[in-house]
């Protein structure tokens, strides 16, 4: 059974970078608007409950699509990050690799993160790993987080099959509209 999460309980955005979303160098992710829209109610309904937010940015190395200074790099500019929203670097699959995620969560006061971003089967699962091994209670937006088709497997099939395991390791799933208090349109 879903619950909201704690009041304090952050909303960390992950790797939601403009490569991710312009087809420019890689297709975009499965459903790139939707998570946009999914995305940006998140975020809208975090300012509005007074919620810290924070990103968290992919350096890929030299010659990578997310690497510094690449155009695909930064923080997909739809998402409307403002500039007291922090970002945090990071180079492997999970978020809390940076300690400084880690020590900004714990200035927080929380003991609960809201997740959401791409990919997935990737960094979506790491960071969730990373925040249970952190010590925390993990909430996933189940429809917001993302992944691509692999040779094998739809992308909704892998985020259908992320989420049960995200529940069966202990996270607290909702939907963007029962999060927000938005019914569905």
């Amino acid at each position: 059974m879903s619950h909201l999460p704690a009041k304090k309980a952050p909303v960390i955005v992950v790797d939601l970078q403009t490569n991710m979303f312009d087809g420019l160098v890689e297709p975009p992710l499965h459903d790139a608007d939707l998570l946009t829209d999914h995305a940006r109610k998140v975020i809208d309904w975090a300012r509005r409950e007074g919620r810290a937010i924070a990103f968290v940015r992919h350096d890929g190395p030299e010659g990578d699509p997310l690497a510094p200074g690449e155009p695909g790099w930064p923080v997909w500019p739809a998402l409307g990050q403002r500039d007291d929203e922090p970002t945090f670097s990071k180079t492997v699959r999970d978020s809390f690799s940076n300690p400084e995620l880690g020590a900004w969560v714990e200035s927080q006061g929380a003991s609960e993160v809201v997740i959401l971003g791409a990919q997935s089967d990737f960094c979506i699962a790491g960071t969730v790993q990373g925040a249970f091994a952190s010590g925390l209670m993990v909430t996933v937006v189940s429809d917001a987080h993302s992944t691509l088709d692999q040779p094998q497997e739809s992308a909704a099939s892998i985020i259908r099959r992320y989420n049960a395991q995200f529940a069966e390791a202990g996270a607290n799933l909702v939907t963007t509209d029962t999060l927000t208090g938005r019914p569905p349109a």
